[in-house]
């Protein structure tokens, strides 16, 4: 219905689940991988478990479709339901074999299944067998999939087993009757629902597959779809799918928060309540009822012949209980960053940022933006990556921030102290822990370095000077592991690639063996004097 209206060729938020659909998030790759090692690795028994609707399924059809080699034959039991004679019949069904065998005896399928197996196994073919849904299998069900792995030659197993299923499967696995079963498992992977940035990447990414050319959900609508679904797939597809089709119907070709809202409310069931009505309800609710137990409290001074009445504290200072006896005041509440951001928003420019950047780094800043930095000597790298990438880095970042209202902010990240963070906001230092900034941070960041020579480029294999000179000298410096012969050499060769290859594993970088702006940027702060400011170890301009 709405696909023509937004330019797409299909609808993206289908919930079946189709490969050219999944989202590669790093969770989804690891689990795809674990299934793949399970495939391609003799004697492999893995267990792939996820709550519902987190993209198991996809992700086998994946495995099936595009990940398996061509000497594989699979059985697939997406129904576990079933006895066991009636599993062992399946499992013969999918392998095109036993049509001639007695299916009411287990003992028939077995030695039949065997053969087969010992077949293929001579004509170097791998069997493969997918149980969906695993955590409903029952018990005598689980003992037949354990003696299933005694199927093997003297060198390896001839069967090898994937379960999937819910949570629940490692709750059943863990029971000390079904230990035996649970020993022979040798790779186990829990799929989690999906990140905040990453359900704004999966949104982009389906509408990208069915063919949408430009933004559809703005950054509001992609926040509260996961604000509301918490990461999960499928339920980020049920909702998505009726913000476009509200959208339609209201002919907007931009979906916004509000649309979300109400998709969301449509999906469950409930009325749709607007956010200043949500928050107005209770406030003016707690309002009443302190009134109340102010007039109660006014009462009995006045019963016990007080004249003097009581004063309340206002709610938007702090938290008032009131009694009978005693009125008691908590900490002041402490205001969120977003209503920071809101309240500084003149003062949350790039250029303030800027400016405050230039004096972590001991310089006056004349307006001049990054090229003013580059004309002294130093560069302005904007990318985008995550709290990882900012501790490697270890470097005051200007961090792109998006309040509530959908307005950007500049704030500098001058210090990460374990799960807090200090942000310096229109020249105003505050703190806030890692998972409230996120909530606002979308990865996107800008850094000063000072690089080795005044043209900071990618160094790698056949490049030589006194960049290269820099970097060979830096990574001995730093670890004599890393050293490369012949140390005074400006030549990029073999033997400085290995060393920076090294160097990029150990740091978990990408092994590529070129040393690019992270990889020297990294090296740079750990060579880096007390001059240079940090984020581990603060330094103040006035220091």
């Amino acid at each position: 219905m709405y696909t023509s209206f937004f330019g797409l060729n299909e609808p993206p938020f289908s919930i079946t689940p189709d490969p050219r659909y999944l989202f590669m998030s790093e969770r989804h790759g690891e689990a795809l991988a674990h299934l793949v090692y399970g495939v391609t690795e003799s004697g492999g028994f893995m267990q792939l478990t996820g709550e519902v609707g987190t993209g198991k399924t996809t992700l086998v059809r994946t495995l099936l479709q595009d990940r398996l080699p061509d000497n594989t034959d699979v059985a697939v039991v997406l129904n576990p339901q079933l006895s066991a004679i009636e599993f062992l019949a399946t499992i013969c069904e999918e392998l095109g074999i036993g049509e001639d065998v007695d299916k009411a005896s287990s003992k028939a399928l077995i030695d039949r299944l065997n053969q087969h197996l010992l077949e293929a196994h001579s004509d170097g073919r791998r069997t493969v067998l997918v149980v969906d849904e695993a955590q409903n299998l029952q018990r005598d069900v689980l003992e037949q999939v354990r003696l299933l792995t005694n199927l093997e030659t003297s060198k390896q197993k001839l069967l090898q087993i994937i379960l999937i299923g819910q949570p629940e499967l490692r709750e059943l696995l863990a029971r000390n009757d079904l230990r035996q079963l649970a020993q022979r498992i040798t790779g186990r992977y829990h799929l989690k629902p999906l990140s905040r940035d990453e359900t704004a990447k999966y949104v982009e990414h389906r509408l990208r597959v069915a063919g949408a050319l430009g933004e559809v959900f703005d950054g509001g609508a992609k926040r509260e779809i996961f604000r509301l679904t918490e990461g999960v797939p499928r339920l980020i597809n049920v909702i998505a799918d009726r913000a476009l089709l509200g959208s339609y119907s209201k002919e907007s070709r931009r979906v916004t928060r509000t649309l979300v809202r109400r998709a969301a409310a449509e999906v469950s069931g409930s009325a749709y309540q607007p956010p200043l009505l949500r928050y107005a309800t209770p406030i003016l609710l707690s309002a009443g009822a302190l009134l109340v137990a102010v007039g109660a409290w006014s009462i009995v001074t006045m019963q016990r012949g007080n004249p003097e009445p009581a004063v309340p504290v206002p709610a938007a200072e702090s938290k008032v209980a009131v009694t009978p006896e005693l009125v008691a005041v908590d900490e002041p509440v402490e205001i969120s960053l977003d209503e920071q951001l809101i309240l500084a928003g003149d003062l949350t420019g790039f250029e303030p940022a800027l400016a405050d950047l230039f004096t972590l780094w001991g310089l006056e800043y004349g307006g001049g933006g990054c090229n003013e930095a580059a004309g002294l000597g130093y560069e302005c790298v904007s990318q985008r990556g995550s709290w990882t990438s900012l501790r490697q880095l270890d470097r005051p970042a200007i961090l792109t921030l998006v309040d509530s209202r959908g307005d950007r902010h500049s704030a500098l990240l001058t210090a990460i102290n374990g799960q807090r963070a200090d942000l310096s906001i229109g020249g105003v230092s505050v703190s806030h822990g890692i998972d409230h900034i996120s909530s606002l941070w979308f990865g996107q960041y800008l850094l000063m370095w000072r690089p080795a020579s005044a043209d900071a480029t990618s160094l790698g294999p056949g490049v030589r000077g006194p960049a290269v000179l820099w970097l060979r000298q830096s990574l001995a410096a730093i670890d004599e592991r890393y050293a490369a012969a012949p140390a005074d050499s400006d030549v990029y060769d073999e033997g400085l690639a290995s060393r920076v290859r090294d160097f990029q594993r150990d740091r978990r970088l990408t092994v590529d063996g070129y040393a690019g702006r992270q990889t020297q940027i990294i090296i740079n702060t750990l060579l880096a004097p007390d001059s240079v400011p940090t984020l581990t170890t603060p330094r103040l301009a006035s220091d």
